[in-house]
């Protein structure tokens, strides 16, 4: 007689990219006890998260700060156990500079989601003409417009707030956040609050001063966090606490995906090392056009959806000097530049003046940001001549004249998807594709946000949705034990 016991093993879950998507994959997988491989190309994990210390300095190479108002952040912070490191902006590091006709004018206080509403705070301000003012101050009384059309972020701003607003005012802050151009980007993917508080309220200033009572009016308006956060040694901080709770788990380094193909029960994964790697199910947390490549072969309509996510290149430089050779304005947090300035930096930050611990003391961090969907060309500059250029912009715009005691540049080739009309739709096209493969899942900036928060949720999401699918599914017989008596 034979007879057949059945100890259905853990199933394995592929989770290709490091980043801090593929890490919030791989976290939810790995605490519910399933066999996880991670796959790197490149030599570290954390993708655009790279904190580099050195001599008394915290160097954010990427992102250098998280969204507070977003729980995904707190959340996973919470979860890995760095709760306590979290620190807020300084509060003697307040106020945001815009550039404007070659000078560097205070942004305006009381801006809430790009609207301002604080009046004499408007009324003061030179990035805006009189005549500025008088359309802005329309914006109150300008109808609603109704319906589901979306819209690109420029065109609404101009409808409702003006093009001197825009073009001074929400534009450079928009470069700031997407690095992409206002007249393509699509409301509904990247301010869909906006079109929501236009046709709630009635427009932007009413229903930004309605969120505001109901803030000052709710118990839970109180809370220890300012908008903007970090930990105490960097961002870095979050990618090696989630290190440290994989531990344990297959992460392999160096290692790059080169093709994927479909099995009777999963997918068959062929790495750079020649191995050929068995998963029940995949996470693929790589950008968009990499994705694409990946599935060209098993799933070519999904693949030109995703070719066709935009992207851009950015670049950041650091650069370290002595605080008495900084001017007193530097005091701020940074400043942003409109594409009217015909500048390649798009934005500047005082970083040891947004977080503290970031520059020994009697040192200044000073962080420029270069690239933007209009102008690529910069980034194509050799090391040498990019730094040159940052650092005489930089005396331009600040009057700083010295040489850095040194200088950090950080390229981001392809880094940044561009949510441009048609976003929402396209999204909404992969995850019907993608539910065709269930063992497949996608995450990461290309899709539902581009923040650290949102590329937290989104990796959480769906491996969480992995799962259930995957449990829904019958053991494989490969993965059964046979016993005889």
């Amino acid at each position: 007689m034979v007879g057949a016991e059945g100890h259905a093993c853990p199933r394995r879950v592929a989770v290709i990219g490091g980043g801090i998507a593929g890490l919030s994959a791989a976290l939810t997988l790995h605490e519910s006890a399933m066999s996880v491989t991670v796959i790197e190309a490149s030599d570290r994990l954390g993708g655009k998260i790279l904190t580099e210390r050195t001599d008394g300095y915290t160097i954010e190479a990427g992102p250098d700060s998280i969204l507070s108002s977003k729980p995904a952040g707190l959340s996973m912070i919470e979860r890995i156990g760095r709760l306590d490191y979290v620190v807020n902006t300084r509060e003697d590091g307040q106020g945001t500079h815009i550039l404007h006709r070659g000078k560097l004018e205070r942004l305006p206080e009381g801006m809430a989601a790009l609207v301002p509403i604080d009046v004499r705070s408007v009324l003061g301000t030179r990035l805006l003409s009189w005549r500025g003012k008088l359309r802005l101050g329309r914006e109150y009384l300008l109808p609603a417009q109704h319906g589901s059309d979306d819209e690109s972020v420029g065109d609404f701003v101009r409808r409702r707030l003006g093009d001197e607003f825009f073009e001074n005012m929400a534009e450079p802050l928009l470069s700031g956040i997407y690095a992409g151009d206002a007249d393509q980007l699509s409301l509904l993917a990247t301010f869909p609050r906006l079109r929501i508080a236009e046709q709630q309220h009635g427009g932007l200033i009413r229903g930004a001063i309605a969120q505001r009572r109901a803030r000052q009016g709710s118990a839970s308006n109180e809370t220890r966090w300012t908008p903007f956060i970090s930990l105490e040694r960097g961002l870095g901080e979050i990618v090696e606490g989630l290190a440290t709770s994989l531990a344990g788990t297959d992460i392999r380094l160096g290692v790059q995906a080169v093709a994927v193909h479909r099995s009777d029960s999963g997918f068959q994964i062929e790495l750079s090392t020649g191995e050929r790697l068995h998963a029940d199910g995949i996470v693929l947390a790589i950008p968009a056009w990499a994705t694409a490549d990946l599935l060209r072969s098993v799933a070519p309509r999904l693949a030109r959806e995703l070719d066709a996510i935009q992207y851009v290149s950015t670049a950041t430089i650091s650069m370290a000097f002595a605080t008495q050779v900084v001017p007193s304005f530097a005091s701020g947090r940074g400043f942003v530049i409109p594409r009217g300035e015909r500048r390649i930096l798009t934005a500047v930050t005082w970083s040891s003046n947004k977080f503290s611990g970031r520059a020994p003391t009697n040192r200044c961090l000073v962080r420029c940001y270069a690239g933007h969907a209009s102008d690529q060309e910069c980034l194509t500059m050799a090391d040498d001549d990019l730094i040159e250029r940052a650092r005489r912009e930089l005396s331009d715009i600040t009057g700083i004249v010295a040489d850095p005691l040194f200088t950090r540049l950080y390229r981001w080739p392809r880094a940044l998807p561009q949510y441009n009309l048609g976003h929402p739709g396209r999204v909404a096209r992969i995850e019907d594709l993608t539910a065709e493969l269930p063992r497949l899942a996608l995450a990461g900036a290309a899709y539902r946000g581009v923040g650290i928060p949102d590329c937290i949720q989104d990796g959480t999401e769906q491996a969480t949705r992995l799962l259930d699918r995957l449990n829904a599914l019958p053991a494989p017989l490969d993965r059964v034990t046979m016993a005889s008596d």
